[in-house]
């Protein structure tokens, strides 16, 4: 299966209650093989008026009993069926998300899709554990009975990025379902067919109408109709800190729950006591797997300087042996960024680090010449004020820096506007501890990367965001606490 005839495409179609369809002004939005830069299909381009019809399914399917006043073990065996169907057709979901996204499919075999199983399969056995307590207050002498309560937080309005469709998509779907809110999620234009198929999934998994709604669109169009909805009570957004930060702006006016998940520039530290052999595979990987589209990437080498040169001169070295290419070839190791644009920025960004006086270190040879492809490099020699060293690229690029001693390390780490990831190698587990707790990030991977689990909740320090993804603090970020109180004396 690595054909898009050996797949059914789907149509393009938004999903609004229990109705497939166009976008009203019947206009679309090209859907782009970044392989080989050809169209292959197309999406209805919504607006405010889809967001409108969807909020309102949302609304009224949250007020009835067909969701969030379903018993909670029902909603757990729907997601339960949920994960069972993303199961049943995994090549399906990675080869569409290959041709989609430009990421190799036997990549998301390893990681897109069992991601998006397991948060179902997960959030499906929190259902039945979101727990009120009963509370020993002091009162006024008088007897009372006062206790919480866990309630949904209602409509949620999603918004997902263009990196991880699938696994994004299905991180806020099954928070918010679990919680018993229903949602409407808006996916990146760029890669929304993954998301329309899980859409159609969940539908034959016995979802109710109108607990998921997808509207396609743009961004400046349909998602700002959605982040300005009167009528949606939460927003979840994945993407870049700037539209994070305009999403926070628009919530101040009537105070709109927001969480938001968004950019990065993780280190990577390797101390002189580090394994090397699994240091250098790991730093190598942590910033070209997915050639670079990860927002917690490890895209800032920080390496002692005893050891610099031989870690530089073996992520090259690892660099040689990742083949490029279309991310149907099963050999495929790097595939092509998500567009033209994308690759346009990388570039420049290039640029700019050996003008800042970086020295460039790349594997030889071409790129194929159709796609957006870019070379795994490393942007050697980075200075600590540079462009490169403190924004966010989102590719397949590390700039690498020395340090001399753990405090500089600690210090180059935590110089950042973000903090959303760090990976720390070092075998002294003192030092490495020590470091942990002094990192300013959400989470820190102490000699491994990438570990990114259903129970761990995700989410960043500083400008890449506010509140938590999956885990129990996901799950909550979907809910209300509410506080009653009886008095119990005649």
């Amino acid at each position: 299966m690595n054909s898009l005839s050996d797949i059914s495409v789907p149509s393009g179609k938004m999903l609004i209650g229990s109705d497939w369809c166009d976008a009203y002004s019947g206009e679309t939005l090209s859907v782009e093989n970044p392989a080989n830069g050809e169209i292959f299909t197309s999406i209805a381009a919504g607006g405010a008026a889809e967001i409108d019809a969807a909020v309102k399914a949302a609304r009224k399917t949250f007020e009835s009993t067909a969701w969030s006043r379903m018993r909670p073990i029902d909603r757990s065996r729907l997601l339960e069926q949920v994960a069972l169907k993303i199961e049943a057709h995994a090549e399906e979901l990675a080869l569409l998300e290959s041709f989609d996204n430009g990421k190799p499919k036997h990549l998301a075999m390893m990681v897109d899709i069992p991601s998006s199983v397991e948060v179902f399969r997960y959030m499906a056995g929190w259902c039945t554990k979101i727990y009120g307590k009963t509370l020993p207050i002091s009162g006024d002498g008088r007897q009372y009975h006062a206790y919480t309560l866990r309630q949904p937080v209602g409509v949620v309005g999603a918004i997902v990025p263009w990196n991880y469709p699938l696994p994004m998509a299905s991180w806020k779907i099954a928070s918010a379902l679990a919680a018993g809110c229903t949602v409407v999620l808006k996916p990146s234009e760029v890669t929304s067919l993954t998301t329309l198929r899980l859409a159609e999934l969940m539908l034959e998994a016995g979802v109710p109408p109108g607990a998921l709604n997808i509207v396609t669109g743009v961004g400046e169009v349909a998602g700002e109709a959605l982040i300005t909805h009167p009528d949606v009570d939460k927003i979840a957004f994945t993407g870049s800190t700037p539209v994070g930060k305009h999403i926070l702006r628009s919530s101040a006016n009537d105070l709109r729950r927001v969480s938001l998940e968004l950019g990065g520039k993780s280190p990577t530290i390797i101390m002189p006591d580090a394994d090397l052999d699994k240091a250098i595979p790991d730093a190598a990987m942590a910033i070209f797997f997915n050639s670079g589209q990860t927002c917690f990437a490890g895209s800032r080498l920080l390496c002692h300087e005893s050891i610099y040169d031989v870690v530089v001169a073996g992520i090259n070295e690892v660099a040689k042996n990742l083949p490029i290419g279309a991310g149907q070839d099963p050999t495929t190791m790097i595939g092509p960024v998500v567009n033209k644009k994308q690759r346009e920025r990388i570039e420049n960004y290039i640029k700019i680090g050996q003008e800042e006086g970086a020295e460039r270190i790349s594997p030889e040879g071409d790129v194929p010449g159709q796609g957006y492809f870019v070379k795994p490099t490393i942007l050697s020699g980075a200075s600590a004020d540079s462009r490169v060293f403190n924004e966010e690229i989102f590719g397949p690029v590390l700039t690498a820096t020395k340090f001399s001693t753990e405090e500089e390390a600690v210090k180059l780490a935590n110089q950042s506007q973000y903090g959303l990831g760090a990976n720390l190698y070092c075998k002294n587990v003192k030092t490495a501890h020590k470091m942990a707790a002094a990192i300013h990030a959400g989470t820190v991977w102490i000699n491994t990367y990438f570990v990114v689990d259903a129970a761990m909740p995700f989410g960043g320090f500083k400008e890449s965001g506010i509140g938590r993804e999956v885990g129990e603090d996901g799950v909550l970020m979907f809910t209300e606490s509410k506080s009653v109180c009886a008095l119990l004396d005649d």
